[in-house]
């Protein structure tokens, strides 16, 4: 019998994690999602066929695993509102929500319950996601492995055994996304300077990212000698790697992704006062 999975919050992240699951073969009728707004609601129960609910701790009274997909602003009064309900039935819960720990979701939901803290990123909209997950103590292998089964529906999920570092998540590919659009804008700001139309550099910047990282993802080597095996001596690919690497492209790179693991951080302590 199918887990009994439901979702509070129908934002792009549950829906997202939905269509995998029923991509993957999870039936629609063992999945149900809740909004205080059936608006928003009909579009998922219109698309995927799921059960749908207005009412939180109605939604979860049956349920084997609940995923809280709301606000980190507004967790703490969602979290309380089912408590009751969820020392009842006592379900392994998922948080996708950002910059909320473990201790504060706890505490909130009365404490001792299997809890998975999870930092997807956005890609999982178009099934290429990456997430990191952390368990609490309560957690049993079974449910490891249900979250995993949830969250690769989307893309890869990757176990860290400290939940700090899920900051350093955040930092790898929580954010990352917007490093690589960052890139994408440099690249095709200097492709228009030597003379490119536009669109034409953006396509071509956009398709290279996505050919190399399909080549690293397949390849035996790692990024290094993939790097190597592009530069020939005294070619063009070496004269731009030298450029990067003299500019402190690693050293800003560093920089960026501690400077991000730290907002994480301040963020987790914030949220955690609310």
């Amino acid at each position: 019998m199918a887990s009994r999975v439901t979702f509070i919050g129908a934002g792009n992240m549950a829906g997202a994690i939905i269509g995998g699951m029923i991509d993957n073969g999870h039936p629609a009728t063992a999945i149900t999602a809740t909004s205080p707004s059936d608006d928003v609601l009909s579009p998922l129960r219109e698309r995927f066929g799921i059960r749908t609910d207005t009412d939180n701790a109605t939604a979860i009274r049956d349920a084997d695993v609940v995923v809280l997909a709301v606000k980190p602003q507004i967790m703490r009064g969602v979290c309380e509102g089912l408590r009751d309900t969820l020392q009842r039935q006592r379900p392994l819960v998922i948080s996708v929500a950002a910059g909320l720990t473990a201790e504060s979701l706890q505490a909130w939901m009365g404490g001792g319950l299997p809890l998975v803290r999870c930092m997807p990123n956005t890609p999982s909209l178009v099934g290429a996601g990456a997430a990191g997950l952390y368990a609490t103590a309560e957690v049993s292998n079974e449910q490891r492995s249900l979250a995993s089964e949830l969250l690769e529906a989307v893309g890869i999920a990757e176990w860290v055994e400290e939940e700090g570092l899920l900051d350093a998540v955040t930092a790898v590919s929580g954010s990352a996304p917007a490093y690589f659009f960052l890139m994408f804008e440099a690249m095709e700001e200097a492709g228009v300077k030597l003379g490119l139309p536009a669109e034409t550099a953006r396509r071509l910047a956009i398709q290279t990212a996505l050919g190399a990282a399909r080549m690293a993802q397949s390849s035996e080597f790692p990024p290094d000698r993939l790097k190597r095996n592009v530069m020939s001596p005294g070619g063009t690919t070496e004269r731009a790697i030298e450029h990067l690497e003299q500019a402190g492209l690693r050293q800003i790179m560093a920089e960026a992704m501690e400077a991000c693991a730290a907002r994480a951080q301040e963020m987790a302590e914030e949220l955690g006062k609310r």
